[in-house]
């Protein structure tokens, strides 16, 4: 396969969404592979081959929610799930196992290459030289994107690390829903997105209390969301 083109992995049965999706993303930079199995798609998946992963929660022979775990936990390539419109179990489910995105079928190939292109800006911010971000216990390198909490380290999906720098870099502050979807994810809140919600509920999961048991990220009813405490003035190089 070429590498002068992002090599994109859809991981769906269903060969004709395939067949025409192979068509339009190419036509927007591109290369798409197909593969129709979900065990086969999670080993290619695990291949480093490619940039980002379309895939399908419902699969005939494995279940799109139990791969995505699968994959997470030996690979940090971003990953969108595909979902059945209206099934926000699916979504919720997608979200707390790693997903960076989702899209209920049918879509839009525009909506999909747009969310495709804002998970991989994310990623390609790693490169980003930047000061590490300090906040009590809370460590973050967004350089590359390490997160240490009381000097543990702590595995996040590119949307949840995001989510954190923002709400980190604002710390005592309220961060709305629709600023942090933006900024963080690349998109506009839908009127019944709850992505924003989803990764700050794996944040507090993964992240725990602080130190002194305190609660770290704070839902300030109607406005949006706060990281609790001083975030250090003297940034690190």
């Amino acid at each position: 396969m070429s590498t002068s083109l992002p090599a994109v992995l859809l991981i769906d049965d269903d060969a004709a969404l395939a067949e025409r999706l192979t068509r339009l993303l190419l036509l927007d930079g591109f290369l798409l592979e197909a593969v129709h199995s979900g065990i086969a798609g999670a080993r290619a998946a695990l291949s480093g081959r490619y940039a980002l992963v379309l895939l399908d929660v419902t699969l005939p022979d494995a279940d799109g929610r139990k791969l995505l775990r699968q994959m997470r936990a030996e690979s940090d390539v971003p990953i969108i799930m595909l979902t059945a419109r209206g099934d926000d179990a699916d979504r919720i489910e997608g979200l707390e196992g790693g997903a960076d995105d989702f899209l209920p079928k049918p879509f839009n190939p525009r909506e999909l290459t747009a969310r495709m292109r804002a998970v991989l800006k994310r990623q390609t911010a790693v490169a980003t030289p930047s000061g590490i971000l300090e906040c009590g216990d809370l460590t973050l390198r967004p350089s590359t994107r390490e997160v240490i909490v009381a000097g543990d380290p702590v595995t996040l999906t590119g949307a949840e690390f995001d989510v954190l720098a923002s709400l980190v870099r604002q710390a005592g502050h309220v961060v709305s829903r629709d600023m942090l979807a933006e900024g963080a994810l690349g998109r506009p809140l839908g009127i019944f997105d709850r992505s924003v919600d989803n990764h700050v509920s794996n944040l507090r999961r993964k992240l725990g209390p602080t130190s002194g048991g305190a609660e770290r990220i704070r839902n300030v009813r109607g406005a949006g969301y706060m990281y609790l405490g001083e975030l250090g003035t003297e940034p690190h190089s």
